[in-house]
């Protein structure tokens, strides 16, 4: 059943999900790249995307595993693989996917904190790589409240733990703005300080999209329910990382919100937190048959969503 095999993190659940995923995503680049005829600058356009997708795997799973945001499974290894299948098309492009790489070296830094060593170092790396974040994407600059966030939970306040994320952020700013300078374009470094919004979330109202964000935002709401009333009474670095979680996620819908350019691909922003608290909630469930349920719904229902809707 699927629950046995994903209840432990062994080498061979990662392997089985990178298989599931290699076959949807050869599926998908077959019906949408390769469908007006095969190149080779097609084919090694897809063989750098697919690195790139490993990429975001990778980091995703250390993240996870690194900083023991689950029990020992793959619950939210294989959600996260599931949930990127549905957003596949919208996803095979390099500026999607070098944007989640980027957002997970952010998150890997940020969530490392909950440990006591080199925290004036990951302060000022996890504000670096969201510098970087945001001369990609400027409304990127709200997760600066995740840094201070991560600091207040698992660290202390001191002038050092709150300047040194600020100037990490703004050494790759400044060096932005330093090319702009040297070329004379600096209007072009001042329009990411703009922040023009887009309310407008017709995209959205596609059954894809309605289906995935109302499933995986139901999902995740009960999740946060009973897994907070388990956790609350319990004073330990868990506890910490889950208040953390929570943010993550709130930000993530924040910023999802405010994109001036909706097309899909910003729903991976979301996908990190989502996962992880829903595998939080399927860990709650004691009975096999339920659990097997919900992960077999969620298997069929990603396959649906991406490939036929």
């Amino acid at each position: 059943m699927l629950a046995n095999f994903l209840n432990k993190t062994k080498p061979i659940n990662f392997i089985g999900l990178l298989i599931l995923f290699f076959i949807c995503f050869s599926t998908s680049v077959f019906f949408t790249i390769f469908n007006d005829g095969f190149t080779l600058d097609k084919l090694l356009k897809c063989a750098f995307i697919l690195l790139l997708f490993l990429g975001v795997f990778f980091f995703y799973n250390f993240i996870l595993n690194k900083n023991k945001l689950t029990f020992d499974n793959s619950y939210a290894y294989y959600l996260f693989t599931l949930f990127t299948i549905c957003l596949l098309p919208e996803l095979t492009n390099y500026k999607s996917l070098i944007l989640a790489i980027v957002y997970l070296l952010f998150l890997r830094k940020t969530y490392s904190l909950r440990t006591s060593k080199k925290v004036i170092q990951k302060l000022f790396d996890s504000g670096l790589w969201l510098g970087i974040l945001f001369t990609i994407e400027p409304f990127s600059i709200l997760f600066l409240i995740l840094i201070f966030t991560g600091t207040f939970l698992h660290q202390k306040i001191t002038i050092h733990t709150i300047f040194t994320p600020i100037i990490g952020f703004i050494t790759p700013v400044f060096l932005y703005f330093t090319y702009f300078f040297w070329i004379d374009k600096t209007q072009e470094f001042t329009q990411l300080f703009s922040f023009n919004s887009n309310l407008d979330f017709q995209i959205y109202e596609a059954p894809k999209y309605f289906w995935l964000i109302i499933s995986i935002f139901t999902v995740s709401f009960f999740s946060v329910i009973f897994k907070t009333i388990e956790t609350i009474a319990v004073s330990n670095t868990f506890r910490r990382s889950w208040y953390l979680l929570i943010i993550n996620l709130l930000l993530g819908i924040l910023f999802l919100v405010l994109l001036p350019v909706k097309n899909g691909a910003e729903i991976i922003y979301v996908l990190f937190p989502v996962s992880v608290i829903i595998a939080n909630g399927i860990e709650l469930i004691k009975k096999k048959i339920i659990k097997n349920l919900v992960l077999y719904a969620f298997l069929i229902g990603s396959i649906y969503l991406g490939f036929f809707l």
